[in-house]
């Protein structure tokens, strides 16, 4: 699992930054990824980067601004042009379905696989539960309805200790599923076998926060709670804080103050503003790395591993 960034700019694009666009790439997880937010030109940065959009899956639109939105009935076309088939489930607030009906609709454009939107109601919630990963998402505070989404991968099983199983002359064969699925197995030779004595121990779940634009509130510290990644706005540096209240944004050192109130182990700054061209966003990393040193900017292309932890 990982998270590779299309776009890492605030409201408009830059020369070297696009507007918001996050894959959630889960490589071995199902083989598909997600994709969080969808601004212009976000296809464009698709085709520099190793993702197939017949692999997308879900889509989760934080809000319905412009450098948020406005790429996506581009891209579910050009899904469906590429081959792409099976099917598209896209999350945001209310207003979503009309906004896509109508640019599909006015621009006669067919999609070849099924689609649907869900609008999330005003308090959010669960999204997704599908016994693998729970999405949850919460409101937060910015000028229209706006929501942060987190990403709760189930622990998983431990693996099966096939070395022990050797020693103890078991042979391979149905014998070990069973015994990986924790049942109490008999042997034809009459010994018992507990299968929970031959698994190791569950490989923790990871989480993942992505948040859309907001300023500093209650919701964003509970979606990131203990978080693996948050990645949070930086639309501003600490010294235009009055400046960032007024647009409903956040400054780099608020964004780390929520990563450490929510003890989340690792924060990737992104929505950088214009103004802080080439080296500028370094301002921005110093002052988020007062409060948390592992802090990181999202350029990009980057791309962020969301690793298992002990």
């Amino acid at each position: 699992m990982d998270l590779l960034f299309l776009g890492t700019g605030a409201g408009m694009p830059s020369r070297e930054r696009n507007v918001s666009a996050i894959a959630l790439r889960l490589h071995e997880e199902r083989s598909s990824f997600w994709l969080f937010d969808c601004g212009e030109g976000t296809q464009h940065q698709v085709l520099r980067s190793p993702l197939r959009l017949s692999k997308l899956e879900y889509i989760f639109i934080t809000h319905l601004h412009g450098d948020h939105l406005y790429g996506l009935p581009g891209l579910l076309s050009s899904r469906s042009n590429q081959g792409g088939e099976t099917p598209v489930t896209i999350f945001g607030p209310k207003g979503l379905k009309d906004y896509l009906k109508i640019s599909l609709e006015v621009s006669e454009t067919y999609l070849r696989y099924d689609w649907k939107v869900v609008e999330l109601g005003e308090t959010g919630g669960t999204v997704i539960d599908d016994g693998q990963f729970e999405v949850t998402a919460k409101p937060l505070d910015h000028r229209i309805a706006c929501f942060g989404y987190r990403v709760h991968e189930y622990d998983r099983p431990g693996t099966l200790l096939i070395d022990k199983l050797k020693a103890a002359g078991v042979p391979p064969g149905p014998v070990y599923g069973r015994l990986k699925a924790g049942e109490t197995v008999t042997l034809e030779d009459g010994r018992t076998l507990n299968g929970a004595e031959f698994v190791g121990p569950p490989e923790k779940g990871r989480v993942v926060a992505i948040l859309g634009d907001t300023r500093p509130c209650p919701e964003a510290v509970e979606l990131a709670s203990g978080a693996d990644v948050l990645v949070h706005e930086a639309t501003f540096d600490a010294e235009l804080a009055e400046l960032a209240k007024q647009f409903h944004h956040s400054t780099s050192r608020q964004a780390a103050e929520i990563a450490r109130k929510a003890g989340a182990k690792q924060l990737v700054l992104t929505h950088i503003s214009s103004r802080y061209q080439e080296s500028g966003a370094e301002v921005l990393l110093e002052q988020a790395r007062e409060l948390l040193p592992g802090t990181t900017v999202a350029e990009d292309g980057a791309v962020v591993p969301v690793r298992r932890r002990p």
